[in-house]
């Protein structure tokens, strides 16, 4: 099969693209920007474009299919030609449910969270060498890629995103995957340019658990009310399959999990890691993991890239780094830090980087979201806001919407740089969110600075 990627840097796509190579079919692809890792491995496997650009010649009847990337434009040329060839076109989840129709699919959706529980599913099945296809967000250790597709494995695990699928298909795409068996970690409203209400945001939930298959089961955390009422008034003709906050203590700043065969030591914090945890155990469970060949693997799991990533630890001073943007994962986040280091200061800083933190009516979500921090940052591009073409964000507005008086708040990189470097970290857990890296941040510099 000769298959064509538009847009095949992207985080998804470059890693499809690659697993696909690996499965024997011919890949082609193009894009007008690809940066690493991404320009990296596709180079590893001589799939990286010549150039740089879009290119409609390179779009021909020969082609079998046409995989869309998200970031993709509606007019891109090379999508015109072949539409122009009528050509079968698919966005990547629409051709991973292609390439796993036969499988049991497991699919991992939820506001917050999914990467986590993908990652901590998919580290206990490499543990006991249980072999699964795959689909995940973040990189992992021990995985040189985050897609894998055979034609011998009978489960693959999906991590299941709510937002859309391509230019021309605007689904969800956890939509299109109509799992056998499903969890939903949480709801917490995201995506404002596509879901302008919470209620139209919590439907698509709705949706998802309709699609699951006739007879098939949802695992769902019972601590989110919303979620909790979404899971009871369906009337799916699915197994419903609860979870919680498993009990658990800290010492000396380790978590250990209580269990019947002892108290065990953890490499992740944080109630919301925790019900992670509790989600990922049922999942291992329905696909045969024992509850002990559980505790034993998840015991050396240590967290998704870039999720409450440690990226540096001296003497008094440790440094996180996680990809917390949305509210409710700013507030999880400070507080399982604030939890885990109580004898510690802890400096939190957040970066507005997405579309949602950026715009105006939106953040009034963000109201207390730092208010465990002893000190508190805020760092936005006015170029990133022009770039989004949204209306203005000024320094006091942010200082309202979080409800905090001694915010402080940054907007020149610099000067970010500056406060970063100068400050005493000193007995300090300093976290660092952001799905960006502050206007060029250099985050090993800041963890070789520690003395």
């Amino acid at each position: 099969m000769n298959i064509h990627f538009i847009a095949i840097g992207g985080a998804a796509m470059h890693n499809l693209a690659i697993a696909l190579h690996k499965k024997g079919y011919q890949i082609t692809g193009s894009d007008d920007t690809i940066h690493d890792p991404s320009k990296s491995r596709l180079d590893k496997y001589n799939l990286l474009p010549t150039e740089f650009g879009w290119f409609p010649n390179k779009i021909n009847s020969n082609l079998d299919v046409i995989v869309l990337g998200m970031h993709a434009k509606a007019d891109n040329p090379e999508l015109l030609k072949a539409q122009k060839l009528n050509l079968k076109i698919y966005s990547y989840p629409e051709f991973l449910y292609e390439q796993s129709k036969n499988k049991t699919r497991v699919v991992i959706g939820g506001s917050h969270g999914k990467t986590t529980i993908t990652s901590m599913i998919l580290h206990v099945l490499n543990y006991h060498d249980f072999d699964v296809d795959y689909m995940v967000g973040a990189q992992l250790e021990g995985f040189e890629t985050m897609v894998k597709l055979t034609d011998n494995n009978d489960f693959i695990i999906l991590e299941g995103d709510e937002y859309l699928s391509s230019p021309l298909d605007l689904r969800p795409k956890f939509h299109l995957y109509h799992p056998n068996i499903a969890l939903l970690s949480g709801i917490a409203w995201d995506h404002i340019n596509v879901f302008p209400t919470i209620e139209n945001y919590n439907e698509q939930f709705s949706i998802f658990i309709d699609k699951i298959d006739n007879g098939g089961m949802l695992v769902y955390c019972e601590e989110d009310e919303t979620l909790k009422n979404i899971v009871n008034k369906s009337k799916a003709n699915i197994k419903k399959y609860p979870y919680k906050t498993p009990d658990h203590f800290i010492d000396n700043g380790i978590t250990y999990l209580k269990t019947s065969i002892g108290d065990l030591p953890l490499e992740i914090f944080g109630n919301h890691n925790l019900q992670n945890l509790a989600g990922a155990k049922w999942i291992c469970q329905l696909i045969g993991v024992q509850e002990e060949g559980f505790y034993e693997a998840i015991m050396s799991f240590s967290g998704a890239s870039k999720r409450l990533e440690k990226i540096a630890e001296k003497n008094s001073t440790v440094i996180f780094k996680d990809f917390a943007h949305s509210p409710s994962k700013v507030k999880a986040t400070t507080k399982s830090v604030a939890e885990q280091y109580k004898n510690r200061k802890l400096l939190a800083c957040l970066e507005l980087h997405t579309y949602s933190s950026l715009n105006p009516e939106f953040l009034k979500e963000y109201k207390d979201a730092l208010k465990f921090a002893d000190k508190a940052v805020v760092f936005y591009s006015p170029h990133a806001v022009e770039i989004k073409k949204l209306a203005p964000v000024s320094k006091q507005q942010i200082l309202e919407a979080f409800n905090r008086k001694d915010l402080i708040v940054f907007t020149d990189p610099k000067e970010f740089k500056e406060f970063i470097f100068n400050e005493n970290l000193k007995n300090t857990s300093v976290l660092l969110m952001s799905s960006g890296n502050y206007g060029g941040l250099d985050f090993n510099e800041l963890s070789n600075s520690l003395t």
